[in-house]
């Protein structure tokens, strides 16, 4: 009986700290998933400031030569503020939650801008392990 009340109590405890690091790991996953979210608010409304002062979203191809732009490094050297802090890399890139740096596209009718997510890869969409985040406005 008490060989019993010991199996009984370790699966409990097994199972209790199963379903903490399960709780942990997905408020983690939305923690960082809001951050994502508000970061790319803030860089929509940005590039819609930087458009609507400059005349058109900044012009380069690569995620640092955007970040520069909106920084002062524009023809009218204006600084268009990104939010409350801006997470950048050593590069001067725009950086996702998980450290991969964003990509920013831009059309005629407006921005595209891709997260890789938490696998910090770039997948195609058709892949089962697909986590990319892709926001346009």
């Amino acid at each position: 009986m008490r060989r019993l009340l010991l199996i009984i109590g370790l699966i409990t405890v097994l199972l209790g700290a199963g379903w903490v690091v399960r709780q942990w790991t997905t408020w983690r996953v939305n923690a960082r998933t809001s951050k994502l979210n508000d970061d790319i608010e803030n860089l929509f409304a940005a590039l819609q400031q930087y458009k609507e002062n400059l005349g058109g979203y900044p012009t380069g191809a690569s995620n640092s030569e955007i970040a520069r732009a909106l920084r002062g490094r524009n023809p009218k050297n204006v600084i268009i503020l990104v939010g409350k802090k801006s997470e950048l890399n050593e590069k001067g890139e725009f950086i996702d939650p998980w450290g991969t740096p964003m990509r920013i596209y831009f059309s005629d009718s407006g921005v595209l801008i891709r997260s890789a997510g938490p696998n910090k890869r770039f997948d195609d969409s058709t892949t089962a392990e697909a986590d990319d985040y892709i926001r346009s406005n």
